[in-house]
């Protein structure tokens, strides 16, 4: 390649949890590149692969043809929430973009407070039954950093279901009610649920029950005691057993029903169809037109370690660059040494942001200036690699 010619660049990273979004690491990243090549082709895809930050990915890599929007629904523990949604519009008519997160985030401190017993997901229905009143019927869903451990319940509630104890009361939606639900009556679910498509975006592919389960393995990071676990999921599988039979669509079993607490068991109960958060993500954004001709590619995390490799955004940024012959390299926050070997045959280099001993708090607060440094850097040695 004519050494005159300035570089084609992808700069595609998931964001920065707890730092920056990914937005703003592609902002850093670009600045450091800039440095070095004033004059380069960059071309920012900002990633997420169906956790917190799919929504700003999305609309920053969409541009004019997304908007973000507000509606304030129920949060985990009930109180008022502003749920950030997005409007894309497209060839099959407007798609609505919902971030579980936004509603019942892990971060939220207010849903966080109220024990998990008493979590919810009945604000995510109400987002949905929001979007279906204004017309959409296509759903792009985003699961990953969710506080709830309902099996979807509150979601189906809200969007219609009804539950019922044995002496035909309603039955409130929570992880610790729903062992006393005798009855499950699906026949108020809102009829308009069948007249839309629902995309379930997660890289998690454990069942809804079990030693593999949405509680046993996701439920202690919510503040499911060790106590708690079998009780919890026994009554997840007892209110699955009732709700399939009811609605009369078997979901529990399934790869990643027990993402976000078994909320992707209740979105594949009413007919959404579990896909790959990062490859929904990448075609959204234009991720392989942006590499079409690339000459490297940038993605990058918050944290690497052998996670990455289950299909995370990095991951599948560095498939589909290898794909077309395009050197990739990892950019981090913090790279794993035991997990360095396996990143190895997928990067070509993993670099992680500090220079030296550094606290995690100062890591966070100067991950801007970080990044940009470090990407100056890597563009040194790719550029007289180039020469």
């Amino acid at each position: 390649m004519p050494a005159a010619r300035p570089p084609v660049i992808v700069v595609a990273p998931d964001s920065f949890k707890g730092s920056l979004d990914a937005p703003a690491v592609c902002v850093a990243i670009v600045r450091g590149l800039r440095r070095v090549w004033p004059d380069a082709d960059i071309r920012a895809r900002p990633m997420a692969d169906g956790g917190e930050g799919t929504l700003d990915a999305v609309l920053a890599a969409v541009g004019t043809a997304g908007r973000r929007h507000l509606h304030t629904v129920a949060g985990a523990g009930g109180a008022p929430t502003p749920a950030g949604w997005g409007l894309l519009a497209g060839p099959e008519g407007e798609t609505g973009v919902v971030e579980v997160a936004q509603v019942v985030g892990i971060t939220d401190p207010a849903g966080m407070r109220a024990p998990v017993g008493a979590r919810s997901t009945r604000g995510v229905g109400e987002l949905i039954r929001a979007l279906l009143d204004a017309g959409i019927r296509h759903f792009l869903v985003g699961l990953g950093g969710s506080s709830t451990n309902d099996g979807g319940a509150g979601m189906l509630v809200a969007l219609g279901l009804a539950l019922s104890d044995a002496g035909r009361r309603p039955v409130p939606p929570v992880p610790d009610a729903l062992a006393s639900v005798a009855t499950v009556d699906a026949s108020t679910l809102d009829p308009r649920l069948a007249q839309s498509s629902i995309t379930i975006m997660s890289d998690v592919n454990n069942p809804l029950c079990g030693s593999r389960g949405a509680t046993a393995i996701f439920g202690p990071q919510k503040g499911v005691g060790p106590g708690d676990i079998g009780r919890y999921d026994a009554a997840l599988a007892h209110f699955a057993t009732l709700a399939e039979r009811a609605i009369g669509r078997k979901a529990a079993a399934n790869p990643g029903a027990g993402a976000a607490g078994g909320l992707v068991f209740a979105l594949q109960l009413v007919g959404g169809e579990f896909s790959s958060g990062a490859e929904v993500v990448a075609r959204r954004i234009g991720l392989d037109d942006a590499l079409a001709g690339a000459d490297w590619a940038n993605p990058g995390e918050g944290r690497s370690d052998a996670q990455t490799l289950l299909r995370k955004g990095p991951c599948v940024v560095a498939e589909k660059a290898r794909a077309r012959g395009v050197p990739v390299t990892l950019l981090s926050g913090a790279v794993d040494p035991a997990a360095l070997a396996e990143l190895g045959g997928v990067f070509d280099g993993c670099i992680a942001l500090p220079a030296g001993p550094a606290s995690l708090a100062d890591c966070i607060a100067g991950a801007g200036t970080l990044l940009a440094d470090r990407a100056e850097q890597i563009a040194r040695v790719f550029a007289a690699g180039r020469r």
